[in-house]
C-alpha cells in the first residue's frame, strides 16, 4: 500500500458559523472531492470543521480533510476540480501532512503569492 497523506483545504470564513453560502460552498466542495478523488482511486473526504482557528481566535476558516495517497497528483486534481467547477478557487489553501503521524501542516498551495503560513 503506498503511503497516505492528509490533505486539507482551507477556506476564510468571515464569521465563526459561517454564511449560508458558506455551508452550501462546503456541502459541495465535498460532493465535488469525493467523487473526484473516488474515481481517481487517490483517496477521499475524511470530512470537516468550520469555526475558529487554533492558532488565532479572530480568525475563522473552513478545512475540509481529505486522507489521499500520491501527494503531488492529489493536490493538482483538487486545484482543477476547484477551479474547473468555480468553487472559490482563488481563496484557497491546501495544505498536507504524513498520515499517521503527529506532525505540522506543511502549505503545497496559497491563492496569494506570498503566503506562506498555514495553521488550523
Amino acid at each position: 500500500m503506498s503511503e497516505k497523506f492528509w490533505l486539507v483545504v482551507q477556506y476564510p470564513l468571515k464569521s465563526e458559523k459561517g454564511s449560508q453560502r458558506d455551508h452550501w460552498l462546503r456541502d459541495k466542495v465535498m460532493e465535488y472531492l469525493e467523487i473526484s478523488l473516488a474515481d481517481a482511486n487517490l483517496g477521499y473526504v475524511d470530512g470537516f470543521d468550520m469555526g475558529k482557528c487554533i492558532s488565532d481566535p479572530k480568525k475563522y476558516a473552513l478545512n475540509i480533510f481529505c486522507i489521499i495517497t500520491e501527494e503531488e497528483r492529489s493536490i493538482a486534481l483538487v486545484k482543477r476540480v476547484l477551479r474547473d467547477s468555480r468553487l472559490d478557487y482563488t481563496h484557497i489553501k491546501i495544505a498536507t501532512m504524513p498520515y499517521g503521524k503527529e506532525g505540522t501542516y506543511t502549505l503545497k498551495y496559497a491563492y496569494k503569492k506570498g503566503v506562506t503560513d498555514f495553521s488550523l
